[in-house]
């Protein structure tokens, strides 16, 4: 079995530029590109729209890291890792609107390669995307998670419920106990037939994420909204930065080993707020979130 990186490597640079392409072409405004090389070894490419007409933050982050050795919170999980060099490559991407009524969307696509003298390289992919709505519409939801599906359909009937429960279980804030949004696909450690088969999925996972969000993008952008709703918008991405820096793997890995810490952290919105005891009117769209939509559901 051959194991190419640098095919990866090219799908994810060209899954950045494709992204990037469509965000600006709904937006209007560019992205600004910073390049950066890390001391132990690799680097990246982070792309950021900031302050445009519809998307109040889109970051865009393209990496590919490497090392002699990870740090020992990676190989406590994997310990056949331990003393490997390893080669991380990823295009992980926020993207958080202007209007309360589109939702934050997340999406992410990676590869790890672990390889020493003597012995068989352990690699695996990963990746997935979720939508966050604040303002949620059925509609929506329904056609987020009816693109998941088509997107992993041809790889088993299996893999989209599979890859939705690990979803929801994974964008959950166990200390709020509730849902992070509607969630979509989450798999993790992905080897299953092989390198090419892998690969495919790992490519219709990326390639499906601007035909779940754009459309959604294109319908919510020029909904009237006033203060009521942006206030509750910037209480709901409070949620957003608590879990991006209390649970998620990917921002620990990230700072852990020795990444930029400026690229991670481009995940965090531009602005938020916290409310204590706050509590919505039973009967108001604010409820309805948490009452209609953040309990794991089937959507198609």
């Amino acid at each position: 079995m051959t194991i190419n990186a640098d095919q990866v490597r090219d799908y994810f640079l060209g899954l950045q530029d494709a992204i990037c392409q469509a965000l600006t072409e709904v937006d209007g405004k560019p992205f600004a590109e910073d390049s950066w090389q890390r001391e132990a070894g690799g680097g990246g490419r982070s792309r950021v729209l900031a302050d445009g007409a519809v998307f109040e933050q889109a970051g865009v982050n393209f990496s590919h890291v490497f090392g002699d050795g990870l740090p020992p919170t990676a190989t406590a999980r994997r310990p056949e890792l331990a003393g490997r060099g390893f080669q991380a490559l990823g295009v992980s991407l926020v993207i958080h609107p202007r209007n309360p009524y589109v939702p934050t969307s997340h999406a992410n696509v990676r590869f790890f390669l672990a390889e020493a003298e003597d012995a068989e390289p352990v690699w695996w992919f990963g990746g997935g995307f979720d939508l966050t709505p604040f303002y949620p519409f059925e509609a929506d939801c329904r056609h987020w998670h009816q693109t998941a599906h088509d997107a992993v359909a041809p790889f088993g009937a299996d893999h989209y419920p599979r890859f939705k429960r690990w979803c929801d279980e994974y964008f959950y804030l166990p200390h709020r106990d509730e849902a992070r949004g509607i969630g979509g696909l989450f798999f993790d450690d992905y080897d299953e037939g092989g390198f090419d088969s892998a690969f495919a999925l790992t490519r219709a996972v990326g390639d499906a994420y601007l035909k779940a969000y754009r459309p959604i993008v294109e319908r919510r952008k020029d909904t009237p909204y006033g203060e009521r709703e942006r206030q509750f918008q910037l209480y709901r991405r409070g949620r957003y930065v608590e879990f991006n820096l209390l649970h998620d793997r990917g921002t620990k890995f990230g700072i852990q080993s020795g990444g930029r810490t400026e690229s991670i952290l481009m995940s965090m919105p531009p602005l938020a707020r916290w409310e204590y005891g706050f509590t919505p009117d039973p009967d108001s769209p604010e409820a309805a979130l948490t009452r209609d939509f953040l309990s794991p559901r089937d959507w198609i």
